[in-house]
């Protein structure tokens, strides 16, 4: 039996990336790259080679059920996990690991975000079963740390013991630094991104959760009665009515000391903003992203997405986003990724139609 598990947690809103996602189809259900595939989809290949299909599991907000069954039709009903609301990456890892448990107690699970871009793709999965090996033989929280290349305010940081060997332990994890420190971490050679892609045995999982989260754990433990069966869902609905909203690194990873990185060697973007989109997007020779039909003068570093029965004429801008998405027309700075709650906020006050 193949143990390996992989849990793909798709209920983010996408907020950053109004008004193309919205909240009806968030990001992870849309081409943003302009390949036939989905982000969701994207990540479900990814995985294919390091476990059979049936091991996959996608969790979601229960308003997605339809999308992801669209997109995803090879998964059954267990495989799709429904949160009635969301309450942070805790409940959405504890609830599928104890699942899992309760089907295969052999289990190593991987957790990643449905939404981030992966480039050599075979240097990924060789990272990945370097993680799996560890996770199998030992009590290992394991992350996968991405080598910075920028001093990136927008990441969180992991810093680790230098050693030569491949699963190092890790010294502590910091959140998104001011840009001095940033630079700091990038200069010490002792930092990685965490990239928010995590491996472990069901095993050390659940225990590390009755260690450092026992609220949640005790919550979802309940549920061995209740996993792959009809009962499921009545159950699920009813435990995040318990569940306090808490991060996974904040409530688990940052407080055991079980906790070890594999850097990864693959090219990783956690697509956060229409910023992050914009740098791994082909470009004119003014710096400039143009998806749909776009006449630009004067015009550089900026990205320009509408459809292609607009025509978006521009002069004189320097580092702009202009979108054009349904209903809203959207001009701001393209790295103003900090107001676009505000904007979508103040957007929900002129009426849904317009979230």
């Amino acid at each position: 039996m193949n143990h390996n598990y992989v849990v793909i947690m798709a209920g983010g809103i996408g907020s950053r990336f109004w008004p193309y996602s919205r909240a009806e189809k968030p990001k992870q259900f849309l081409d943003v790259l302009g390949t036939g595939r989905s982000l969701l989809q994207m990540t479900f290949d990814r995985f294919l080679g390091l476990c059979p299909t049936e091991n996959i599991y996608v969790i979601t907000n229960k308003s997605y059920r339809a999308l992801v069954k669209e997109q995803l039709p090879d998964l059954s009903d267990d495989q799709v996990l429904l949160e009635p609301i969301g309450r942070n990456t805790a409940p959405a890892v504890a609830y599928p690991a104890f699942k899992i448990r309760e089907k295969d107690p052999e289990a190593v699970m991987i957790v990643a975000p449905s939404d981030h871009i992966v480039f050599k793709e075979n240097i990924f999965e060789e990272n990945l079963t370097t993680a799996i090996n560890a996770a199998k033989e030992s009590d290992k929280l394991i992350t996968l740390g991405i080598v910075p290349t920028r001093p990136e305010t927008g990441y969180g940081y992991i810093q680790y013991h230098q050693s030569t060997d491949d699963v190092k332990k890790v010294k502590t994890f910091t959140e998104k630094p001011e840009l001095e420190l940033a630079q700091k971490f990038l200069d010490s050679g002792d930092f990685v991104w965490n990239a928010g892609i995590f491996v472990w045995s069901v095993d050390s999982i659940t225990k590390a959760f009755y260690q450092h989260l026992e609220d949640t754990a005790v919550i979802f433990d309940e549920g061995k009665e209740h996993y792959y069966k009809d009962s499921e869902q009545e159950f699920i609905d009813k435990a995040y009515t318990q569940c306090k909203s808490i991060s996974i690194d904040y409530g688990v990873m940052e407080k055991a000391s079980n906790v070890h990185m594999v850097k990864g060697r693959f090219d990783w973007s956690d697509l956060g903003s229409w910023d992050s989109l914009h740098e791994i997007r082909d470009k004119d020779e003014q710096n400039n992203v143009i998806d749909g039909n776009a006449l630009l003068y004067d015009t550089q570093n900026c990205f320009i997405k509408g459809p292609d029965d607009t025509l978006i004429v521009a002069q004189d801008l320097d580092g702009y986003l202009i979108t054009k998405s349904d209903n809203v027309v959207l001009i701001c700075k393209k790295d103003a990724e900090k107001k676009f709650r505000e904007f979508l906020n103040d957007a929900k006050s002129k009426g849904e139609e317009f979230a």
